[in-house]
């Protein structure tokens, strides 16, 4: 035992970078020699395809064994003694490589559009054997093993090899599907890590538990695919934004799972006339309190609400219900838990290791380093990844305003510029550039929108022209202004009319989205009822009027779970939904105009097909802050096809307002929000209204109060 080579003592106290050279079978003297190393063993011996048999030396107590191979083997198996047991078992130290060399090629270039077939852990059949790959990327570590149940979380028994650029692997004959595993790690100063779950896991363990799971992704079910075009800027898109854990809950204040979601979150959606559902992130995550924000497990949904075959059964129970899915992606920052990506091989290998670019002051979180090609490889193919095993129909972007800003949210000397001296992280830009562009070009009927809140230009407009490239952006400034507005006693509106009124200076200078999202209803700014002034009455109908107004305004709509009807308290992620509050004739009206706005918005071509275009949009009445009056015209291609929008913010009915409009005849009016269906005072104008006999055809209209009404015209011709 005194005279081993160094190779085995590295072996024995699991140190060795790279065990294949030690390990498995090597021709010695023109002799097979196999060397075999299993603690606890006793006993070993080799037996090859024909039954012949070899015993192997132990050559040290650690459970180190060797020996020589029947003359002409070629495959073979290890028998073990341990006790009184024998096992029969595959050596995983006899198998070729995973990698082929051109994936090594691509995963160096940082090119791999497929990242994750490679990565992470993998059921196959290698050599006629049925086992699991596990490939890791490490390139400073100085020794990885893979632990879990398949051996007894012992990081000795299965050190991987190195390959290309820092990725480790190893095929592990007999792990299944169902296994759990993380990576046991010794840094470049061979200091020990923290066990780390996978960064390319497809599962994990239910929180607080960390350990990654085995997923044969390739046998996973694909959802159904949705309708095309169904992102298109002239389609109708309105979404319903949703929080899984608190949507519904189960008696004892469970959460529902994936299946029992897909039972009956989709029908409900559809059933309000919404075109799209967004999940806040669904990717793994330590801390419920994060709402997925700050996530450990990019290519994992949560297992809290079940498996990846389960997510899977939603996906596809809302695209049969002709709904399409976002999710929201957040590629901007991560946890720096212990078995998370930070420090993952004793190095800032995803982050910065200057806490000045690494470090989110804010939310104690760590940002990635998008000027590393393996970072940017991982985040672009995770995003690749739930379009293409899930179906995906798009994806949301948080807080892109932190990823292109390297001073946002830090103080005078608390941020380093980039290389030409100024603020603007360049790195992230041609991140997110690569992003949209590989997207789009893999998957052009889905589409991606940015959270970005300030006035950085063109983020939805094409990179060849200098854009970012996302079909879409949140107009944050529009709801700003309106929520402020809105929120303001009638009395006073006057004063600040030009806040609906500027959003429209800027309006079609992205492509969209006005969002009622989950960040406004939380952290003691109310829920959107209780921002609205006055008494009850007047708050249902300043949230009725304030719906309809978002639904005439251009852009495409977001309206986070609650708010259709008209949620009281704050929204909180550790319970539901307050549905009883349908029981209430006030919250069941609001539900119902939301139904109703979401089917008008759909069949009125004038209120979708032209909502990123100048020219689909014409101011009416501007000028009238005193009965804070608002009027508009929103336009379809066919030009017969028009819709008027007359919105009032005060509390006073107005009789005979007339407004001008560009066609004679009779114009119906197609929704009301003050209608006692909906809890309303029923003043408006039933039917049909007919133009005046003037040069200029005008409408002389029932204005009701804090309401809205849209009106297009009938029996249209044109020249």
């Amino acid at each position: 035992m005194n005279n081993l080579p160094t190779d085995a003592y590295a072996i024995v106290e699991g140190r060795h970078s790279d065990p294949f050279r030690y390990l498995g079978p090597h021709v010695e003297d023109d002799h097979a020699v196999v060397r075999a190393f299993l603690p606890r063993a006793s006993d070993v011996e080799a037996v090859d395809e024909r039954g012949r048999t070899a015993s192997l030396v132990k050559l040290h107590d650690a459970g180190l064994f060797a020996g020589t191979l029947p003359a002409g083997t070629t495959r073979y198996q290890l028998r073990a003694r341990f006790g009184d047991t024998v096992v029969d078992l595959q050596d995983p130290y006899r198998f070729p490589p995973i990698l082929s060399d051109f994936d090594l090629y691509l995963l160096g270039e940082g090119t791999h559009q497929h990242l994750y077939d490679k990565l992470g852990a993998h059921p196959m059949t290698l050599d006629g054997v049925d086992g699991v790959a596990f490939v890791v990327f490490a390139p400073n570590a100085r020794r990885v093993s893979v632990v879990g149940d398949f051996n007894f979380w012992e990081p000795r028994r299965h050190p991987m090899r190195v390959r290309g650029s820092g990725y480790w692997e190893i095929f592990i004959p007999g792990a299944v599907a169902g296994d759990r595993y993380k990576f046991d790690i010794i840094g470049p100063q061979g200091h020990q890590l923290p066990l780390k779950s996978d960064p390319v896991a497809f599962a994990a363990e239910v929180r607080p538990n960390t350990a990654s799971v085995v997923v044969d992704i390739e046998h996973l079910a694909r959802p159904t695919r949705v309708p095309d075009h169904i992102n298109a800027l002239s389609a109708p898109i309105s979404i319903y934004e949703v929080h899984l854990g608190s949507w519904r809950r189960k008696d004892g204040n469970e959460w529902l799972s994936y299946r029992e979601l897909a039972d009956i979150l989709p029908r409900y959606a559809r059933d309000m006339n919404f075109t799209h559902v967004e999940f806040l992130p669904v990717n793994e995550h330590p801390f419920d309190g994060s709402w997925g924000y700050q996530p450990t497990g990019l290519f994992a949904p949560t297992s809290r609400f079940g498996s990846p075959e389960d997510f899977s059964y939603l996906i596809d129970a809302c695209h049969r219900a002709g709904l399409g899915v976002w999710l929201d992606w957040v590629p901007g920052h991560f946890p720096d838990d212990p078995h998370g990506l930070g420090q993952f091989d004793g190095t800032a290998l995803y982050e910065h290791a200057n806490p000045l670019q690494g470090r989110h002051l804010d939310w104690g979180t760590l940002i990635y380093n998008y000027g590393r090609t393996e970072v940017v490889n991982l985040l672009v193919s995770n995003a690749r990844f739930w379009l293409d095993i899930y179906g995906i129909d798009g994806l949301r972007v948080d807080a892109v305003a932190s990823m292109l800003y390297l001073d946002y949210s830090r103080p005078a000397g608390g941020w380093i510029p980039n290389k030409y001296g100024g603020r603007e992280n360049l790195e992230a830009i041609e991140f997110l550039r690569r992003f949209n562009t590989e997207i789009f070009a893999r998957f052009p009927e889905a589409t991606t929108a940015a959270e970005e809140s300030t006035a950085w230009p063109q983020v939805s407009r094409p990179i060849e022209f200098g854009g970012l490239g996302f079909g879409y952006k949140w107009n944050m400034g529009w709801m700003h202004d309106t929520l402020n507005y809105i929120g303001k006693d009638p009395i006073h509106r006057q004063h600040h009319h030009g806040e609906i009124l500027f959003g429209l200076q800027y309006a079609f200078s992205e492509n969209f989205i006005l969002p009622l999202s989950h960040d406004e209803v939380v952290h003691g700014k109310r829920s959107l009822l209780g921002r609205m002034p006055g008494d009850d009455w007047q708050r249902f109908a300043n949230l009725r009027a304030y719906y309809a107004f978002m639904f005439a305004h251009p852009g495409k709509k977001l309206l986070f779970m609650g708010g259709e009807f008209g949620q009281e308290r704050e929204w909180n992620h550790d319970r539901s939904l307050d549905w009883h509050l349908l029981e209430r004739p006030a919250h069941a009206g609001v539900q119902a105009v939301i139904r109703d706005l979401n089917r008008v918005y759909r069949e009125t071509p004038a209120l979708h097909e032209r909502d990123c275009e100048a020219g689909g949009f014409e101011w009416l009445v501007t000028d009238d802050a005193k009965h804070n009056v608002f009027a508009w015209l929103r336009k379809a291609d066919d030009a017969r096809q028009q819709c008027l929008v007359v919105v009032n913010f005060s509390p006073n009915v107005y009789r005979d307002y007339r407004i001008r409009v560009p066609f004679p005849g009779r114009w119906r009016e197609i929704f009301n929000s003050d209608s006692a269906f909906y809890g309303g005072s029923n003043v408006g104008n039933t039917g049909t209204v007919q133009t005046s006999d003037a040069l200029i055809p005008e409408l002389t209209l029932s204005i009701p109060p804090l309401a809205a009404i849209y009106l297009t015209p009938e029996g249209l011709t044109c020249d």
